[in-house]
């Protein structure tokens, strides 16, 4: 049976991180980049679908091509942390359903029958996914700065050409300048997001 994780680590993944928009000039390995993603990965999806898809903009030749996309007041951030994914979902990721899903090898058909179904399902399932990139990321001990100030049909041409992977958000990812850090904003009460039934 699971049990409830320490303060420290509530600390951490919740109730003391904070969106970054500063950052320090420290490199942020790709061995450790693949933990993240190797970290992401087991958190569930329908049918164990995993349609994250993910683009690590590290180099400064791959920033000059994301810089143009970013909306102005996220630019200058954006470009100063030590990489920046783009987080996106695939829309054909039933591809995988075989393999990713193999007791049931009828899964497929499930979302080649409604293109709507399968848009849907990748969306959703490609956003808990990027939920989980932002926890993983903490939990690893990077900070983030996830963001929606782009434009996404130009990020997705630059970056996803063939059209099978849509863009969802961007996260910047390093480790914070806490000079940075906005006060915290409020939140809403449990009565006004919640209930009991």
């Amino acid at each position: 049976m699971a049990t409830a994780i320490d303060a420290a680590a509530l600390d951490q993944l919740f109730l003391k991180a904070r969106t970054q928009n500063k950052w320090l000039d420290k490199d942020v390995p790709d061995s450790l980049l693949k933990e993240l993603v190797d970290v992401m990965k087991m958190g569930p999806t329908s049918a164990n679908c995993q349609p994250a898809r993910i683009v690590f903009v590290k180099s400064a030749a791959t920033k000059s091509r994301l810089a143009p996309f970013l909306s102005e007041g996220n630019r200058a951030k954006t470009m100063t942390a030590p990489v920046c994914a783009i987080i996106g979902f695939d829309l054909e990721f039933f591809e995988n359903l075989p393999r990713v899903f193999p007791h049931n090898q009828s899964a497929k058909s499930w979302f080649t029958s409604s293109p709507a179904h399968a848009e849907t399902t990748a969306f959703r399932n490609g956003t808990l996914q990027g939920a989980y990139f932002i926890l993983a990321a903490r939990a690893l001990g990077l900070d983030t700065g996830p963001m929606s100030g782009y434009d996404q049909a130009g990020v997705d041409k630059e970056f996803f050409p063939d059209g099978k992977v849509k863009s969802n958000f961007l996260c910047s990812i390093g480790y914070g300048d806490a000079s940075g850090v906005m006060g915290r904003l409020p939140r809403l009460a449990f009565d006004e997001m919640a209930q009991i039934l």
